[in-house]
């Protein structure tokens, strides 16, 4: 269910675009309309309907609280003949949210999160990944320090009660890709994106393997572009010797050595890694591990052996039901699957369509 913040973004959105709708909900309230008034109206308009306190009684409530919403929501079950909807039911949540961040700005909530998700994005459309990362990086305290007070162990739990305009699941793949695309300007940014992904591995309880999967590769692609070239490879080799199965592990083990911005590149590295994964029994993605290898080859001038893998490819695909992703990526923009940017890529990756065939097919 989305969150009162979610909905009144959309609001927000909408008016900014469509006159007639702008027209009908002309004098619903917005969290813009309370930035000019005083503390004292916020309160005074509270004590308009029936509700009074002030700023220890309300810190007592935040303390207790994940959102303004949860606290507008308890105070409109506790008056009687209270406004189930309308504006004075917004105008409660206005205020309370409102004064939450005017007064107590170190006690995060889901409003808040929600803004900085949001101005991140934002951001990263005017300034790049390097502004994003700083916004989002407080944000992610944000989500750390509301886990803490909440008890909150999984991202779908956090995602259940928080409702926001983006996921905390989407988003927090969204940062560690920014954190990375802003590694190459600042390479402190690098270590963030370590932190980050061994806090959410240990913080959060495994939601499927996929998930799991993903961050194992982000988080030993940043050692090996910080230089911790062995770190990376004993972390790559002690997942694959677990789940040797695992092909884009195999991928994106042989990619760091392919793609790196380091002075570690070594395709023949690459390419070792790439047959290896390729000779394991009943590997998962052969297809892809396959057409990675090839494309290598084609890069090293070396268009026979291509040809070959490209074969073991579209062999893979018939025998095993999977789509070749050369074959994927060669279709047309009219007749490509219709994808959003922030669903899984259909070609098996793992990665969200924009961070993989999306990017590639710009």
């Amino acid at each position: 269910m989305l969150s009162w913040v979610a909905m009144e973004r959309a609001v927000e959105e909408r008016r900014a675009t469509d006159p007639a709708y702008r027209k009908k909900t002309e004098g619903r309230p917005l969290r813009e309309d309370t930035k000019y008034c005083t503390d004292t109206e916020l309160l005074d308009k509270l004590r308009a309907f029936r509700i009074n306190f002030d700023r220890p009684s309300l810190r007592r409530l935040c303390e207790q609280a994940l959102s303004a919403q949860e606290i507008a929501e308890r105070l409109l079950g506790q008056l009687v003949d209270a406004p189930r909807q309308g504006q004075e039911k917004d105008w409660i949540w206005i205020c309370v949210a409102t004064l939450w961040e005017r007064w107590f700005p170190d006690q995060p909530n889901f409003e808040m999160l929600d803004d900085k998700m949001q101005a991140g994005y934002k951001a990263r459309k005017v300034g790049g990944p390097v502004m994003a990362c700083r916004i989002w990086l407080d944000a992610w305290s944000g989500v750390v320090r509301i886990c803490d007070k909440s008890g909150i162990r999984s991202i779908h739990e956090f995602d259940e009660r928080f409702g926001g305009t983006e996921s905390l699941f989407n988003w927090i793949q969204d940062l560690e890709d920014e954190l990375s695309s802003g590694g190459v300007f600042d390479r402190r940014l690098l270590a963030e994106r370590v932190s980050l992904c061994e806090e959410a591995q240990t913080r959060f309880e495994p939601q499927d393997d996929l998930t799991v999967e993903n961050r194992r590769r982000a988080l030993a692609e940043s050692y090996f572009e910080l230089g911790q070239t062995a770190k990376a490879d004993a972390l790559f080799r002690g997942w694959l010797e677990d789940i040797p199965q695992w092909g884009w592990g195999w991928i994106g083990w042989s990619d760091c050595y392919r793609f790196t911005k380091t002075e570690f590149a070594d395709l023949n590295r690459s390419e070792q890694l790439l047959r290896e994964g390729l000779s394991i029994t009943g590997v998962r993605d052969y297809s892809d591990i396959a057409e990675r290898l090839a494309d290598l080859l084609h890069s090293l001038g070396r268009e026979q052996e291509a040809a070959e893998f490209r074969q073991q490819d579209q062999t893979a695909a018939n025998i095993f039901g999977e789509q070749p992703l050369h074959n994927h990526l060669s279709v047309t923009a009219d007749k490509r699957p219709k994808v959003g940017r922030n669903d899984q890529c259909p070609c098996g990756s793992g990665r969200k369509f924009k961070k993989c065939c999306g990017a590639r097919n710009q």
